[in-house]
């Protein structure tokens, strides 16, 4: 039963692995794309990056919960104490990067609202 559980858990921590690949590259994609028509289109200011990164970040925040999920699913089968640090120490910065980036995507929405009127 315990290799059944280790081995699904397996399975999917690769499958949300994957999805954060996609993500990552879904929204690269878009990025790139918004850049290049902004650009071409002459309107390349600071305001419109602001807007191009608050785009992007929402994708990489997207990834970055996906992969936690992975990361405590690897974790979660048969952890010793230095999976369960490692676990921590990855939680810790990746939680850190959440909270940052919210907080930013937070403000830039405020400021962007705040333009418009």
């Amino acid at each position: 039963m315990d290799e059944m559980l280790a081995y699904t858990a397996s399975v999917v921590a690769t499958g949300l692995e994957f999805v954060v690949v996609l993500l990552i590259l879904v929204g690269g994609v878009a990025t790139l794309v918004r850049l290049a028509a902004t650009a071409g289109g002459g309107r390349l200011n600071a305001a419109a990056l602001r807007m191009i990164w608050l785009h992007f970040a929402a994708w990489i925040l997207m990834a970055l919960e996906f992969a936690l999920g992975a990361d405590i699913l690897r974790t979660i089968t048969a952890p010793s104490w230095d999976d369960i640090g490692k676990l921590a120490a990855i939680a810790a910065v990746r939680t850190g990067l959440s909270v940052f980036l919210s907080r930013d995507l937070d403000a830039m929405k405020s400021e962007a609202k705040a333009d418009q009127a």
